[in-house]
């Protein structure tokens, strides 16, 4: 059975930190990109961030350049998302995903993680 399952959500004030992680079993995905959803009540998912399966490519949202970073460990099946400088509009639930076969896409994945709450106070 393969899950992805998230882990580093929580309550923080505007301008701090947290680092997401999502670690995979039940398959590898060292050949495959992998990314970072999220979903603010009220509105659709939207991609945030995206890692090639060499880690050698990566795209952001807008909204996040400059603040997040996507990174993997594959000897490990995880991937993370370092956010930084936190913003009360970056609340939403978080969701992993894999395998991301185009941007913005989210009909054609085969594999979620059940979510994590990220809250920004402001």
């Amino acid at each position: 059975q393969v899950q992805l399952v998230e882990s580093g959500g929580g309550l923080v004030q505007a301008g701090g930190s947290l680092r997401l992680s999502c670690a995979a079993s039940g398959r590898t995905f060292s050949k495959n990109t992998m990314g970072w959803f999220r979903q603010a009540p009220g509105k659709e998912r939207e991609s945030v961030a995206a890692i090639s399966w060499s880690g050698a490519s990566t795209n952001y949202a807008d909204s996040v350049k400059g603040r997040f970073t996507i990174s993997r460990d594959n000897a490990k099946n995880t991937v993370y998302l370092q956010m930084n400088s936190l913003k009360s509009e970056d609340t939403a639930v978080y969701y992993c995903a894999a395998p991301i076969r185009r941007w913005g896409a989210t009909h054609d994945i085969d594999y979620w993680g059940q979510g994590t709450q990220v809250t920004v106070s402001s």
